[in-house]
């Protein structure tokens, strides 16, 4: 039996005015999804228990099969393991942006213009940590990790540093309210403002500026926590299992399960992320003996967070057609195979940011179809009334 799960992130949405009243789910064209859910399983899954906040770290590690409760200790210590950071018992690892901000003179006045620094590249960003770190004080390091997503380690932090907000969260908003409590972490908001003086008229920001693409002129600090431990995914069900993503958080979590981590070239996270790079992967991946492949997809998250409606839709096409079918179609060549596909929380378009409410789910088997539903969207999932309170528990109804 082969296992595949696509984890389509922040897929789910809500009514869109500017797509006639319909989700981007229900917008979408996507043949492959809809084909599979008329013979499967479908319903809603709670990815975010409650009291717990909805990032993606959270619900990934629910729709991985473990319980977020008991394993989470912070968003930065997952991606510190994909990088190869090994913590220590007195260290935080904490989630460094490059961001970018307006110019006024008060670090406090300024403006999220772009979470992501323009999307800027994994090479200038590479140059862009390697010259801050001249500048860390003692007990504070910086590691370089892709586009815009790096992690800061501090030794011996306080115990409390207080609310660290994600800047996907304030897009467009003025920082003022959202900046490190200076008597909690004020460390932290001292290297931020710092960064602001070392980057903006950095050589690499002034040329990404005459290009007329926004400047990476600051760190933003959040996602902090100590080391985490997982139990090892095959311990837990039995099976050999891959993990495909091109974002560090997710490649972290693999890291940690000891499932086999696949990197992919081209890989971006965005809407021109290699498809055709993460179908291939998982089908060699099934070729060469592993029974589960976990392919996780960040671009409808990240074009939820950026309001941008079409690329949203498109990101929903692209999954479907250039990895969703080619790696449907070899599995029909391997023999028996199970087939889940869900989001990991919603990221609506009017929000551009994460939200908590339950996601839909489809789990098809090769062996036992079903009647199911004529399209997978969330108002068909709520249909159906098969829902998990749980989704830690999604992954043991899949390895059954």
């Amino acid at each position: 039996m082969k296992y595949l799960v696509l984890l389509c992130d922040g897929m789910a949405d809500t009514p869109v005015p500017e797509l006639n009243g319909k989700t981007p789910m229900e917008a979408a064209c996507k043949p492959n999804m809809d084909a599979l859910a008329k013979a499967a399983l479908v319903g809603m899954a709670k990815t975010v228990p409650d009291g717990m906040k909805p990032g993606s770290d959270v619900a990934n590690l629910s729709a991985l099969g473990y319980h977020p409760a008991e394993c989470y200790t912070g968003r930065s210590p997952l991606e510190a393991a994909s990088i190869g950071v090994d913590l220590a018992p007195d260290e935080y690892a904490i989630r460094c942006n490059l961001v970018t901000l307006s110019d006024e003179p008060d670090y406090r006045d300024k403006t999220m213009v772009d979470y992501c620094g323009g999307d800027i590249s994994t090479a200038e960003a590479a140059q862009l940590v390697e010259y801050l770190c001249q500048y860390l004080p003692e007990g504070i390091q910086l590691y370089a990790g892709v586009s815009y997503r790096h992690c800061l380690v501090w030794k011996n932090p306080a115990e409390d540093l207080g609310e660290l907000t994600p800047p996907h969260d304030i897009s467009g908003r003025k920082v003022r309210e959202y900046l490190p409590d200076p008597d909690k972490a004020g460390l932290l908001l001292q290297l931020m403002e710092k960064s602001y003086e070392l980057l903006k008229d950095h050589p690499i920001n002034r040329k990404r500026m005459a290009e007329g693409k926004h400047p990476a002129n600051s760190m933003w600090l959040w996602g902090q926590g100590r080391k985490a431990a997982l139990q090892p995914f095959a311990e837990l069900y039995g099976v050999k299992a891959s993990v495909i993503s091109a974002v560090d958080l997710i490649k972290g979590i693999g890291v940690l399960a000891k499932m086999d981590v696949v990197e992919v070239p081209g890989a971006t996270g965005y809407i021109d992320t290699n498809f055709e790079g993460k179908a291939a992967a998982a089908i060699r991946a099934f070729q060469q003996g592993q029974d589960l492949v976990y392919v996780h997809v960040e671009a409808p998250d990240e074009c939820g967070h950026r309001g941008e409606i079409a690329n949203k839709v498109r990101s929903i096409e692209l999954i479907d057609e250039k990895i969703l079918g080619p790696v449907w179609q070899a599995l029909k060549q391997m023999g028996d195979y199970r087939i889940m596909v869900l989001p990991d929380h919603p990221t609506p378009l009017a929000t551009k940011t994460h939200s908590a409410e339950p996601v839909p789910y489809l789990i098809y088997d090769s062996r036992e179809p079903r009647e199911g539903v004529d399209s997978f969207t969330e108002s068909t999932a709520r249909k159906q009334g098969h829902d998990v309170p749980d989704a830690s528990a999604l992954m043991r109804t899949l390895i059954r």
